[in-house]
């Protein structure tokens, strides 16, 4: 056990409001069981914003030590140097909120002796107990029920009981009801409440609320999986020795928490071509920015269970490290599968020597290829521009604007319209003014911008435009009577996995799916198509705890808010489809698909 030696400084105010996490619109009541085991005790709870603070209290030699029994007292640990004094301290100098903090003594030692003496303690604190919002609850030895209204305004207690016998006076006493979990469940809050031991614990629950006092289980299970069910199960107060931790999770719970609303229709492949040794004439290449394994699982189980990109048979994985780093960013993830070349984090087609190298688009259009690029990005962004600009740096907006008059593009979609200063009516491209003239238009490169800035999500608006300009986009390049590569990049879902927003990942994911379902189709009609879906990186390191299967409900947690250095995953669809499979560096998709179309390697 910790012990305190000093009083409070400023530099341990500092310490509580660095910690102090906000409360708001919390539905669950968080109590620090046994608080005084912490490494700090009190300021620990009361820094992350618990509402119930546990000290155990016994009366000896006429101090009111904080201990389990006699033989844990620690000299000096007492009652008013470790809870009394820092709630006294915390008012005083308006550190955190201490409205409803409720600091409850589980007394050890005889009831009314113990009691009497904490009576006596908390006259010289007026601070804490002329406030109405601040309740001092006795559990452990209490004395009779029936004496219960006769204490001071301030004093509540801890019943444990499922049923009450108490007056109105002495009922309006209670600050809460508690029982042990153990009674009612042996769960150690790994997987989940058997069917009969949730239907036990439901009971106790609804008889507990229905005498309209809050209701906690002692003795629970301390984890994630636990915290969330006993708050799905409207247990008011969760127990924690985990202040920190509990008060993290189940305060940003909701914001983690998604009910998906979109759909994509899954369509369900031919398999005509799929994994068949025939010509190949078109590559579609779909790149989701940021979408790992499990952004694509929650993807799938938002969507009811499948996807069309689920339905494809040969997968592989792409080991995504940059050639300076462990952890690649998208420009030099982009440039890898855009040229065959590992290179430097924030490199645009430049090799680690900052040599320009051949991208998809020029290596092909020496064979008679046409190339277009689609993205809810910025044009200019890191990975679009890998595949038509070369630039040290993928801030060099304006350079890498430029790159595109030069660029083997015949068609190119996407945000950031501002970021192109120079009169397009002086290029070779014509700027088309609505994504479904792109189709049939007969220009022979063409543009068109999302919007002048950053394109908006699918949260905000964005709608099915991903799908269109896929659909419309594969539709202008077809027209042309060549072969074509097309890279399609749903780019925000890695930004959505930057801000750890789970409803972003998910709608992005699913928005994506709607794109490859055009790409597929387009296969399956062809016949000559191979499509290609990966990703340049996983962003945020999110994993999925918990859902509803059956009403779309994804919970998300996340490790960061960078990219992280997971393999990601990679599809493919239609002839030699097959040859994508296994584990291999994101640089060697170049290859595959160049020898998958018989064209020889750079």
């Amino acid at each position: 056990m910790y012990r305190f030696k000093t009083k409070y400084s400023f530099v341990f105010a500092l310490f509580c409001i660095t910690l102090l996490t906000a409360q708001e619109n919390r539905k669950t009541l968080i109590h620090s069981h046994n608080d005084y085991l912490q490494n700090v005790p009190f300021w620990k709870a009361y820094a992350n914003g618990l509402d119930i603070i546990e000290a155990d209290v016994v009366l000896k030699n006429g101090k009111l030590n904080i201990a389990h029994t006699e033989s844990e007292i620690i000299e000096g640990n007492t009652l008013q140097m470790l809870y009394l004094d820092p709630i006294k301290y915390a008012i005083k100098n308006n550190i955190g909120d201490a409205s409803g903090l409720m600091l409850m003594l589980d007394v050890k030692s005889k009831a009314l002796p113990t009691l009497k003496k904490i009576l006596v303690a908390l006259k010289k604190y007026p601070e804490i107990t002329s406030r109405p919002d601040i309740k001092i609850v006795i559990s452990g030895q209490r004395p009779d029920p029936e004496t219960y209204s006769s204490y001071p305004e301030f004093i509540y207690f801890d019943y444990q009981k499922l049923e009450s016998d108490l007056d109105s006076d002495d009922w309006k006493k209670v600050a809460f009801i508690s029982v042990n979990f153990k009674n009612y469940s042996e769960w150690n809050g790994k997987g989940r409440l058997t069917q009969e031991d949730y239907q036990t614990v439901s009971e106790a629950i609804t008889k507990a609320h229905n005498l309209n006092k809050p209701f906690r289980f002692w003795g629970t299970p301390d984890s994630n999986t636990a915290w969330k069910a006993f708050s799905d199960l409207g247990v008011d107060i969760i127990n924690t020795d985990m202040p920190h931790e509990t008060s993290a999770y189940l305060n940003t719970l909701e914001k983690r928490t998604y009910t998906n609303t979109i759909n994509s229709k899954v369509y369900r492949p031919t398999y005509a071509t799929d994994q068949k040794e025939v010509p190949i004439q078109n590559v579609i290449l779909l790149i989701g920015d940021g979408n790992g394994l499990n952004q694509i699982s929650s993807a799938v189980l938002a969507n009811g269970g499948e996807l069309t990109l689920s339905q494809l048979k040969s997968i592989g994985f792409l080991k995504t490290q940059s050639s300076d780093d462990f952890t690649t960013d998208s420009a030099a993830a982009g440039t890898a599968l855009a040229t065959g070349t590992k290179t430097y984090n924030r490199a645009i087609g430049l090799d680690p020597s900052r040599k320009p190298i051949e991208n998809m688009p020029e290596f092909l259009a020496k064979h008679g290829y046409v190339s277009g690029i689609i993205t809810t990005d910025k044009v200019t962004g890191a990975t679009p521009a890998s595949f038509f600009a070369h630039q040290k740096d993928r801030s060099d907006t304006k350079e890498i604007a430029q790159d595109i008059l030069k660029s083997k593009l015949s068609l190119f979609i996407g945000g950031g319209e501002e970021n192109f200063t120079f009169d397009w009516k002086n290029t070779d491209f014509t700027i088309v003014d609505r994504i479904d003239k792109i189709g049939q238009h007969k220009a022979d490169k063409l543009g068109y911008f999302l919007s002048k800035k950053g394109v908006p999500g699918v949260l905000e608006g964005r709608g099915n435009a991903l799908a269109v300009a896929t659909k419309n986009g594969i539709e202008f390049l077809n027209s042309k009577d060549k072969p074509f590569f097309l890279m399609v990049e749903a780019a925000q879902i890695d930004s959505n996995g930057h801000y750890n927003n789970v409803g972003g990942i998910v709608t992005e994911g699913i928005d994506f799916d709607r794109a490859i379902t055009e790409a597929i189709k387009f296969a399956d009609t062809s016949g000559n198509t191979l499509v290609v879906i990966t990703a340049d990186h996983e962003t945020s390191g999110f994993s999925i705890p918990q859902g509803d299967l059956k009403k779309g409900i994804i919970e998300g947690t996340f490790t960061t808010f960078d990219h992280t250095a997971t393999m990601v995953p990679i599809f493919a669809y239609g002839p030699s489809s097959q040859s994508f499979q296994g584990i291999y560096e994101n640089s060697d998709m170049f290859e595959k698909i160049t020898r998958a179309l018989n064209l020889e390697s750079k």
